[in-house]
């Protein structure tokens, strides 16, 4: 989880690939409707994201349930939309990239064919409801490399590599 740019879906499939996970990059469940807000600057709102939301919720549960072992990359920016992510499975985790919102710009000023704009890095970072510690959330530095940050989330969780 983290803001746009914040490296989730380099890092997350990093960590697919070392482990052998399954990985489902968050923004692929976005309604044309949001892609198509994004696209042209506008922040996307609770109800934007609910349907989004809800189609990740719902694959996440069965992996969960299937005992699947999966990486989805997604922003997942308020405690509440982690809930929804998680439902009831205590076997769900989330890590939080986070860092200096000035590397954050760089990545996404570098970015080519992303619909997500860099203007809307601002209304990112507003709505992130920093995780409290009763959410046990992992968090890492976006200034490490993804290479090593895939294996520090490798490390905590006790992965294994392949």
């Amino acid at each position: 989880m983290g803001i746009s740019g914040s490296g989730k879906s380099t890092v997350g499939g990093l960590l697919a690939e070392k482990t052998g996970m399954r990985f489902a990059e968050g923004d692929t469940y976005h309604p044309a409707c949001n892609v198509a807000k994004m696209s042209a600057g506008e922040a996307l709102n609770d109800d934007d994201r609910l349907p989004w939301l809800q189609s990740m919720a719902t694959d996440i549960s069965a992996w969960a349930d299937n005992d699947v072992a999966a990486v989805i990359s997604c922003s997942a920016l308020k405690k509440s939309y982690r809930k929804i992510l998680s439902g009831n499975h205590t076997n769900v985790r989330f890590v939080h990239l986070h860092g200096e919102a000035d590397i954050v710009r760089k990545r996404m000023s570098k970015r080519q064919d992303h619909f997500m704009p860099t203007s809307l890095i601002e209304s990112q970072i507003a709505t992130l409801e920093m995780p409290d510690d009763h959410e046990k959330i992992f968090h890492v530095d976006i200034a490490l490399a993804p290479e090593t940050i895939a294996d520090i989330i490798i490390s905590e969780f006790n992965l294994l590599s392949l």
